[in-house]
């Protein structure tokens, strides 16, 4: 069967195992041919590919539940489940998400982009099945480095108290992003060790009871040492201490002893553990054997052997160079990061300062704690994370961060649009939950040099402190610099009298463009660089109040709580009637697509913010 022939789950079944393995090498040219184009997550999803069609060959979806975790590793799920027509517009603007999306499709049955939540979400959907007197059943897909996260603990613990019928397949690659780290790493190592036991239990059972008359006898007692043998020699102790049956480990790459493993769980009334070893990258040499560079990558060439590159130093590269600097002076620099070393940047200081780097794994609300607790203790903790990750850790920093008033510096990465990973990676609210929280200083610099002095003055500030950016590198149109930097204090970037144009970090370029633009239209904006965002310059914003001037700040961030609100507080707090307009992201959910598509529909692109200046300015004089 070629892969364009097949329709649903149900075309699957009737395949022989020798059709499946030629089915799976053409989805994995399909998904290697789809992310040369479009960028995407690639090593994940060549790994999981005999799973996928174990598992929808085992169980019945839509009707049975199958919940994956993180979702980045579904685009086989996706190619046999309807979506081959349109696979070739993965990640595209107006394209399918790179994710699980329920408004794509009846058999994504639950949403996801962060990590450790599928085995929350799965004990949710096979308890309202049970309360609903269903009977389907429920697996949730979990890789090794999800399980670094500690909400995957907590719904291992609940789930195994009350024995709810699940089945969690543990994808173990030995991988999410960067190396697994940590304990469970350890621990999973031990047991993948253990998969020659399994073998050789499975021959012996055969041999032994094919002995006549006393074979089935032998074998019972035989199997009860065997046991007590297991539990010394294969340590897998820790998940039947949770009250999971466990299975495994097995080979993820090899269909039918995944198939047949999925029988037998599928068999059981009780929360079971599969654990299924596969090799990131399967199936493609250049993945297999740098499987960090192609986990998420840009389009690259199929016929280039060198692994894909950036296009340029990010701003995570920047950051982390100020940031070595400083750590040679001051021994008491530390930095840390969750799972996100490559992402970061920050590989540059683990390899230049590599005991007083580290690496938590997927855990973020245990790395804020573990800062303040770095703090506390005389060090000077900065965490490298991205913006929609923090969120994860929004009571740490309020409750272990600020209300102690420790000098922790977050280092929040890919703030602002996300461009092709979607609505759940949007760095779009971290001003919002940052700025609300008392003592915390918020910081977004305009361009690669305010960057760098904005990392020092983080440093010498002595308190919780936030440092925003975007991915890429910033820069401010030729002609335009800045000089100085000094928080809660801003800089008129370019002077003007017909309006107030309030910038925030990534804007500030747009907004001198659109200046420099209407300058040639008769129509003088003043461009004042924000790049403190809390606390505000208020000694600046009384003089743009005292000389009437209309104002419209300007920021990649959602309208609700950011740095827009904060200027309207300020206005009403002084009682000021001034015209003030903020441009920032709506009240909705932003989906993938390239950035410059994306600017355009939040009305951030330099055209939207020239309109509403001309408008303003219109309004303006209709008034007077």
């Amino acid at each position: 069967m070629e892969l364009s022939e097949v329709k649903c789950p149900d075309d699957l079944r009737a395949l022989t195992y020798e059709e499946c393995e030629n089915l799976a090498d053409d989805i994995r040219t399909r998904i290697i041919q789809v992310v040369s184009q479009n960028g995407g997550h690639l090593s994940s999803n060549l790994g999981i590919v005999e799973i996928t069609l174990a598992l929808h060959r085992v169980f019945h979806a839509p009707e049975d539940k199958i919940v994956f975790d993180v979702g980045h590793q579904t685009y086989a799920h996706k190619l046999i489940t309807g979506r081959y027509e349109a696979f070739s517009t993965l990640r595209t603007y107006g394209g399918i998400s790179g994710f699980p999306r329920r408004c794509e499709s009846e058999f994504d049955c639950f949403e996801a982009g962060h990590a450790s939540t599928a085995i929350s979400a799965a004990v949710g959907l096979a308890r309202a099945r049970d309360a609903l007197g269903q009977k389907h059943h429920v697996v949730a897909v979990v890789g090794d480095g999800a399980l670094t996260g500690g909400m995957c603990y907590e719904a291992l613990n609940d789930c195994g108290s009350r024995k709810t019928r699940l089945i969690i397949i543990l994808n173990d690659n030995e991988m999410s992003i960067a190396p697994n780290v940590g304990a469970l790493s350890r621990h999973l190592s031990n047991l993948r060790a253990s998969s020659g036991w399994n073998v050789t239990k499975n021959r012996v059972k055969r041999r032994v009871t094919q002995l006549p008359v006393l074979g089935k006898p032998i074998y019972t007692v035989m199997h009860t040492v065997k046991q007590m043998i297991k539990s010394v020699f294969v340590d897998e102790g820790f998940f039947s201490a949770l009250g999971f049956r466990y299975l495994g480990p097995i080979d993820g790459n090899n269909q039918e002893a995944v198939e047949k493993i999925l029988l037998r769980a599928e068999s059981l009334d009780e929360p079971v553990v599969i654990h299924c070893i596969t090799k990131k990258g399967y199936g493609y040499n250049r993945a297999e054997k740098k499987p960090d560079l192609f986990h998420g990558i840009p389009p690259f060439f199929l016929d280039d052997q060198k692994a894909p590159v950036s296009s340029g130093k990010s701003n995570g590269e920047t950051v982390t160079e100020e940031l070595c600097k400083l750590a040679e002076k001051d021994e008491r620099i530390q930095a840390i990061t969750a799972a996100m070393e490559l992402g970061t940047g920050t590989i540059a200081f683990k390899n230049t300062y590599p005991n007083r780097y580290f690496d938590v794994g997927i855990s973020e609300e245990h790395a804020v704690t573990m800062c303040a607790g770095m703090a506390s203790g005389g060090l000077r903790p900065f965490f490298f994370v991205y913006s929609t990750f923090l969120q994860r850790a929004y009571d740490q920093m309020l409750h272990d961060v600020c209300i102690q008033n420790l000098p922790v510096v977050l280092m929040i990465d890919r703030a602002g649009l996300s461009n092709s990973d979607g609505q759940s990676h949007q760095g779009l609210f971290d001003l919002a939950f940052l700025r609300q929280i008392p003592r915390m200083t918020i910081l977004a610099p305009a361009n690669e040099k305010e960057l760098r002095l904005a990392v020092e003055a983080a440093y010498r500030l002595n308190a919780p402190c936030s440092v925003r950016y975007p991915k890429d590198t910033l820069h401010l149109p030729s002609g335009y610099s800045i000089d100085d930097f000094q928080i809660g204090r801003w800089q008129v970037l370019r002077p003007g009298q017909d309006a107030a144009l309030l910038t925030v970090g990534s804007m500030t370029a747009a907004g001198l463009r659109v200046a420099d633009a209407l300058a040639d239209n008769g129509i003088q904006v003043q461009v004042v660089n924000c790049s403190t965002v809390k606390p505000l310059d208020e000694e600046r914003l009384t003089k743009l109040f005292e000389a009437q001037i209309p104002i419209v700040t300007v920021e990649e961030h959602v309208l609700a709580g950011g740095f827009g609100s904060a200027v309207l507080e300020y206005a009403a707090k002084c009682n000021q009637t001034v015209s003030i307009t903020p441009l920032a992201v709506g009240d909705f959910f932003v989906q993938h697509g390239d950035r410059a598509h994306l600017l355009r529909d939040v009305a951030l692109d330099d055209e939207s913010i020239a309109s509403a200046i001309i408008k303003l300015k219109e309004a303006v004089a209709d008034v007077g």
